[in-house]
């Protein structure tokens, strides 16, 4: 436990703040910024809160599974599906999904409210033992990577939702269970790199540079759908 006031501070700033600095990266990336801020907000908080819910779920994994393998590939999966259900329960059955980037906008923005309090109890441990800031230099850099594996993961799902967002009902859930899987994959291929101390912290974390810009790609094409979109019916009116 930290007893000591600014040390607590210390680590709530260093875990929140790479969270923001990511969300001002996506939401910046978003030119048209449609979504309204008070809901993005809600989405952030509410990814925040989705850890406590994931904790005892993750604890329940690892006494129940006891192959290393599969722990990791059912925390990943429990983290991604959690975190869409929480963003759900703030655009669900609202008017706010209104194009086909709206679902990758709110999920990232879900996820980093997610890995930023993940962030924290991350850092609260090291940071109430002796050297913490050797450790922070060293291996606990992992909450770097962390913040955008969330992001990117989530991304993905929301990217799937968008791709299909003019599609039938049974073509929008294929795609969310492609999606899914997508997140799953990429967030267990993330733990298990981090967890081989072989591994170069600096590769894994352009691997996931990557994967970000080709998110980035995708949620150009998913704008350049609503407009195209939106051009078709123009013309047919």
């Amino acid at each position: 436990m930290i007893n000591n006031p600014k040390t607590f501070g210390i680590a709530i700033l260093a875990g929140i703040l790479p969270a923001l600095v990511w969300l001002w990266f996506w939401l910046r990336e978003d030119e048209k910024k449609t979504e309204p801020r008070g809901v993005l907000f809600m989405c952030f908080v509410i990814g925040m809160i989705s850890v406590v819910f994931v904790l005892p779920i993750e604890q329940f994994i690892q006494s129940h599974v006891s192959n290393s393998t599969y722990q990791i590939i059912s925390w990943a999966g429990a983290e991604e599906i959690i975190k869409y259900i929480a963003v759900l329960l703030i655009i669900g059955r609202t008017s706010l999904i209104k194009e086909p980037k709206d679902w990758a906008i709110y999920l990232i923005t879900g996820a980093l409210g997610f890995a930023a309090l993940e962030n924290v109890l991350f850092l609260v441990k090291p940071l109430s033992l002796d050297h913490a800031t050797v450790n922070l230099l060293t291996t606990q850099l992992r909450f770097l990577g962390s913040t955008l594996l969330h992001a990117v993961s989530s991304g993905l799902i929301g990217i799937s939702l968008g791709l299909c967002f003019y599609m039938n009902y049974f073509a929008k859930k294929i795609y969310f269970i492609f999606g899914i899987l997508m997140a799953i994959t990429l967030h267990s291929a993330f733990n298990f790199f981090i967890m081989d101390s072989s591994n170069n912290f600096l590769k894994v974390f352009g691997f996931l540079w990557v994967v970000t810009i080709i998110n980035i790609l995708l949620i150009e094409k998913l704008r350049r759908m609503s407009d195209e979109y939106k051009f078709r019916l123009k013309k047919i009116n």
